[in-house]
């Protein structure tokens, strides 16, 4: 089993579709645990604030398919891949660790960049496993955070139930 962690985020009925997802999550992964759900300003464009959070779970399946899953959530959501990496979306699901792995291209990198550049990322990861270690860099993701000098963008926690 592999210990994943993804990013969640939405600024488009930003309620209903981060509460579905979850659900969603939670049914296909009955183990996932949530961080907070943070009221966040867009970033990269002008628009809507964003909800964002992060999802950890233990997966029995190979990562190929855990990220068809991913994409079928989106997709199921609302989602349509090929606008613009930074704009509105009814649902965003990243994956930003696969255990320890670190991987470099097809399918995807790992560990997420966004980890380091984000504080809408980093917060609630380090609050779901802050002795986890950077794959990359081994600090503590309570030390990144600690040490985290990003510009903000987190405005605010938000009482979402999940």
């Amino acid at each position: 089993m592999t210990q994943a962690y993804l990013s969640i985020g939405s600024n488009i009925d930003r309620d209903r579709n981060v509460r579905s997802a979850a659900a969603e999550l939670r049914v296909r992964w009955p183990s996932v645990v949530f961080s907070t759900v943070y009221e966040t300003a867009a970033v990269g464009f002008a628009g809507e604030d964003f909800y964002n959070l992060v999802a950890t779970f233990r997966a029995d399946e190979p990562l190929d398919a855990v990220l068809a899953t991913l994409r079928e959530i989106e997709h199921a959501h609302g989602r349509r891949r090929g606008a613009s990496r930074f704009s509105a979306r009814t649902l965003d699901l990243d994956l930003l660790l696969w255990g320890d792995a670190v991987l470099d291209g097809d399918p995807i990198t790992l560990p997420r960049q966004e980890i380091l550049k984000f504080d809408f990322v980093l917060r609630p990861l380090a609050e779901l496993a802050p002795q986890g270690r950077h794959p990359e860099r081994g600090e503590t993701f309570r030390q990144l955070w600690a040490d985290f000098d990003g510009a903000p963008a987190i405005r605010h926690a938000v009482a979402l139930e999940l």
